[in-house]
């Protein structure tokens, strides 16, 4: 479970950059949002801290706005700096991927060709 957790830190910053990216957003419908792709477990308690790094680092800034169901909400949006960190995710992203990818297919290969003969 604990590389589990280690492999999302770096992988949810990307995801929440690129939710903000589309559409500003705040914390609660970006976790929704990255719910409905998949990361079922994730809640705030996860995104707000990632959000606060985020603000602080330059990557998004962070507007009070009046809800209709209460108190004023945080809304993010991507910053040029943040812009550059979602490009430079994805470029990243793409090649570990791919890394993993040729890994995995050459296991699923070896497999094949030693199990055939056993």
């Amino acid at each position: 479970m604990a590389v589990k957790t280690q492999m999302l830190k770096g992988l949810l910053e990307g995801c929440v950059l690129e939710v903000i990216s589309r559409k500003e957003s705040y914390g609660y419908a970006i976790c929704e949002e990255l719910n409905e792709s998949g990361f079922a477990d994730l809640n705030e308690g996860t995104v707000y801290p990632i959000l606060a790094r985020m603000e602080k680092g330059g990557w998004i800034e962070c507007e009070k706005r009046k809800s209709p169901f209460g108190p004023k909400r945080k809304v993010y949006s991507l910053t040029e700096t943040g812009k550059n960190r979602l490009e430079d995710f994805k470029e990243t992203w793409k090649s570990i991927k791919n890394n993993v990818d040729n890994v995995m297919k050459a296991s699923d290969e070896y497999e094949d060709k030693y199990e055939d003969k056993e």
